[in-house]
């Protein structure tokens, strides 16, 4: 097992210490805490790339339109010159 580059052992030594700093009282509020902040990043996180998508895929839209519609104007000033 390996999250955020931190084996079993090491995730053990930690929450040993975690325990020892702030008591068994503590540790679960901590952990409800620091799990809220968890949450609240992926929940931003998540929000910022499907906004990101969303202005992309408009971005995609107006490219396309306006390769569509370029090349029409471009016949009709030709058409106007002639």
């Amino acid at each position: 097992m390996n999250f955020f580059g931190i084996g079993l052992p090491e995730m053990a030594l930690i929450m040993v210490v975690a325990l020892l700093v702030f008591g068994p009282k503590k540790l679960p509020e901590i952990g409800k805490s620091v799990g809220k902040a968890i949450r609240g990043f992926q929940d931003a996180s998540r929000e910022f790339q499907d906004e990101f998508q969303k202005e992309a895929t408009q971005l995609q839209e107006a490219v396309k339109t306006t390769a569509e519609i370029e090349p029409k104007q471009i016949e009709s000033a030709q058409k106007e010159e002639v």
